[in-house]
């Protein structure tokens, strides 16, 4: 579990002092600490929610980074990238472009989709398949390619 390892690097990062490591890390931690008591209840989220929202985190950032590099302010958008490689430590590797195609080719031929009608069903099924190793943008595109 994420959670588990989390108060540990926070130690970690105070100790060396790392500002950058640091602010991702409470992120994390804040966004954990929300979703548990969000639920209502005194139960562990799962290893699949903590991925969710570490990919929501590192989604938010990237947007708040591009639109800090389209108005000029670099040392906004730096702090932004430093928090997206901190909380990247914690996601699975992400799998190459070729290894998402090859998976939703074989999620395609799996599902008989044929045409644009199945985009969302196939969507769907790669989307469960490929958590968390892969970007939904970059699913979407792929599967859209595939199915034209």
């Amino acid at each position: 579990m994420i959670s588990n390892t989390i108060d540990q690097e926070i130690k970690k990062a105070m100790l060396a002092k790392d500002q950058a490591q640091l602010r991702g890390l409470r992120a994390i931690k804040a966004a954990l600490l929300l979703a548990k008591t969000e639920k209502g209840s005194a139960e562990e989220i799962t290893e699949d929610t903590e991925i969710k929202i570490l990919q929501k985190l590192i989604k938010q950032r990237k947007e708040s980074s591009d639109i800090y590099k389209q108005q000029g302010r670099a040392d906004l958008a730096q702090v932004e990238d430093e928090e997206i490689d901190v909380i990247g430590q914690f996601l699975p590797k992400q799998l190459e472009k070729a290894e998402v195609e090859e998976i939703i080719s074989k999620i395609i031929a799996a599902a008989g989709a044929n045409s644009m009608k199945d985009m969302g069903k196939v969507i769907g099924l790669a989307n469960k398949e490929l958590a968390g190793k892969a970007d939904g943008k970059l699913i979407a595109e792929i599967v859209k390619s595939q199915l034209a």
